[in-house]
């Protein structure tokens, strides 16, 4: 990449991707984050310069300056996307670790996040704006939507589709073939061997529903 970003977000996944793009050598021209209390505040040379919302900070965005949204909350990532689409005709690049091993063979949407260590493997597909955290591994043809996050360690075997929204916790695994619908929620370790429908939060070995 070789314009400068700018990070929607100075939380822990903003600290995740201000040291991955600095690990790939991109500039990172600032943070915003809506949080008055880190206005100002330095993480080595770069700074958090003001709200989300700073018509000053985000006429930067577009011919010489990328933007990435590295916010957790589903519906705030959501509302940014929205605004830089509609406000700056532009999608959040791809942040993309340089541990991480992702096939060229996979497809990737825009906006995406994936972390140290994870691997995306061959016909693998990633939607739009998902959070794949470190050591995380999609298994060929197992396809993600938009908004999906991927915690630490979680294994999504082959031929799983996992639908918008959903929220996969840290080292759970996911069985071959089954769905997991939109906006559904995996507990941290947990083994899915079942299908889970959408809005539904499971949890266990095997999981079970909550």
């Amino acid at each position: 990449m070789e314009n400068p970003v700018l990070i929607f977000g100075a939380g822990n996944l903003g600290m995740t991707a201000l040291d991955l793009f600095q690990r790939n050598n991109v500039v990172v021209y600032g943070l915003l984050d809506d949080k008055k209390e880190l206005h100002g505040k330095e993480f080595g040379d770069v700074s958090v310069l003001g709200d989300t919302d700073d018509d000053g900070f985000l006429k930067l965005i577009g011919h010489k300056c990328e933007a990435f949204v590295a916010i957790s909350d589903s519906r705030v990532r959501k509302r940014l996307v929205k605004m830089l689409n509609e406000r700056r005709k532009v999608q959040p690049v791809n942040a993309i670790h340089d541990t991480a091993v992702v096939s060229q063979m996979a497809t990737l949407g825009h906006g995406n996040l994936i972390a140290a260590r994870a691997v995306i493997n061959p016909f693998a597909e990633l939607g739009q704006h998902c959070i794949v955290q470190s050591g995380a591994i999609i298994e060929s043809q197992a396809k993600l939507g938009d908004y999906v996050q991927v915690g630490t360690g979680s294994l999504i075997s082959s031929h799983v589709t996992i639908e918008e929204g959903a929220f996969i916790g840290a080292g759970a695994t996911i069985v071959a073939g089954l769905t997991i619908g939109k906006n559904a929620r995996i507990g941290a370790g947990s083994v899915v061997i079942e299908s889970v429908g959408a809005g539904e939060t499971v949890f266990g070995n095997p999981a079970k529903k909550l």
